[in-house]
């Protein structure tokens, strides 16, 4: 399995030690949510999501020789959420994540899924 792949696999079935082996110690992350992030606020982002969840599908994906463009939707038990992510990838581990989500639904769907 690639570095996508094994990504996407990792975080959507809730393993947070493979999630970690795979960014890369100075990984620059970004999003929109409304509060700072860092590798550690992004796994446990990606671990609530992966508890409550339903499920998560990746519903769109491009890829390049250096990373990918993936469209997840993020099955809740009221609804659905789109989250786009971003991922580039350098010397087998992920060294950018930019994910986007659509903050309206988040906030309504995943209540309190950042808030510190």
């Amino acid at each position: 399995m690639d570095v996508v792949g094994f990504w996407t696999k990792s975080w959507t079935s809730d393993d947070r030690v493979a999630v970690r082996q795979m960014l890369a110690p100075d990984a620059e992350i970004e999003w929109n949510l409304d509060s700072p992030v860092d590798d550690e606020e992004l796994v446990q982002v990606l671990h609530r999501i992966a508890a409550f969840a339903d499920t998560v599908t990746v519903v769109g994906e491009t890829r390049a020789a250096d990373g990918a463009a993936l469209v997840y939707d993020l099955e809740a038990p009221f609804g659905t959420v789109r989250m786009i992510e971003f991922l580039t990838v350098a010397g087998g581990r992920i060294t950018e994540v930019r994910q986007v989500y659509d903050v309206t639904a988040t906030d309504r769907f995943f209540p309190g899924l950042y808030a510190n």
